[in-house]
């Protein structure tokens, strides 16, 4: 009887491992196309723009994964765990291929396209219509007082500004030092080194007078800030493009034209505004993303 019981417990025990491993095979492979997120707000939001592009307009099933960075996304993508995401070209084109920076957005993502498709077998596609990029922002009180809207306009008043940046934009190559010489931006003072998360409740409060910050950021729609154009192209071109493993485009052609109507349809405050409902109001990702489609008449 012991005997029995016991071959009885193993062979339960191996039919529930089979099971275990049949489900999990099955939850991997249920899924036709798998889009993925950097891991931040924005990239989720895009992330669920892509997923959603292709379920209303095919018959593929889609899933979602969330990743931490750029290149373990990049590294999952070339491996084939995925088949999509959304990369900015300034990082694709310095920190996946290693090349130096240029300033022209048209000239960065031909490099970009033709590099992937070669390395990679990747299909980067047409950008979205705005940039994520480094941004140099005042209050909108101010903008409109002093009618500025690029850097080399408010370089004029920057000697009675107060500057405050984050420890980060002070320290990089590409950051303050650099700026203020291509710009001849004089403070009233040495600019406060501060804290990211202080750093708008600083400009609010009149503490400071230009900050740094992200070209999307929430708090920008948020707060009526302004940020000011980088009329020299200091910085590189950050647009925001998907990208496709040719594999995938070629087992489902229709993708290519389905992705293709997102090209362009997303400005610099639109995103900024879809941050903002979902770190500032605490929206739900999908239903952000399906009232934005709707706007656009992509339902």
């Amino acid at each position: 009887m012991k005997k029995f019981f016991t071959l009885f417990i193993l062979t339960f025990a191996l039919v529930v491992v089979l099971a275990s491993c049949q489900s999990s095979h099955n939850s991997i492979s249920y899924y036709d196309i798998v889009v993925a997120s950097k891991g931040f707000t924005e990239q989720d939001i895009l992330s669920e723009l892509l997923a959603q592009q292709i379920e209303a307009k095919t018959n593929l099933k889609v899933g979602r994964r969330r990743f931490t960075s750029a290149l373990v996304t990049h590294q999952a993508l070339v491996a084939g765990k995925i088949d999509a995401y959304v990369e900015y070209t300034g990082t694709a084109l310095v920190g996946i291929l290693k090349q130096k920076k240029y300033k022209d957005p048209k000239v960065v993502y031909q490099k970009l396209k033709q590099d992937y498709a070669q390395k990679f077998n990747l299909e980067v596609m047409e950008p979205l219509g705005f940039e994520n990029t480094f941004a140099m922002i005042i209050r909108g009180e101010d903008a409109r007082r002093y009618r500025v809207k690029t850097l080399s306009e408010a370089a004029r008043y920057t000697p009675q500004w107060r500057g405050g940046f984050g420890y980060e934009f002070m320290e990089r190559e590409d950051g303050f030092s650099g700026l203020a010489q291509t710009y001849n931006l004089r403070f009233a003072q040495s600019p406060r080194v501060m804290d990211l998360g202080l750093i708008y409740r600083a400009l609010l409060q009149k503490q400071v007078d230009m900050i740094n910050g992200n070209s999307t950021d929430g708090q920008i729609f948020r707060l009526d800030l302004v940020v000011l154009k980088d009329d020299k192209q200091y910085f590189p071109p950050y647009q925001a493009v998907p990208i496709v493993r040719q594999q995938t485009l070629q087992k489902y052609p229709q993708l290519s034209q389905v992705l293709s109507q997102l090209n362009g349809r997303i400005t610099d405050k639109e995103m900024q505004r879809l941050n903002y409902l979902v770190e500032g109001e605490l929206r739900d990702i999908k239903q952000v993303v399906l009232e934005f489609r709707r706007s656009k008449g992509l339902i």
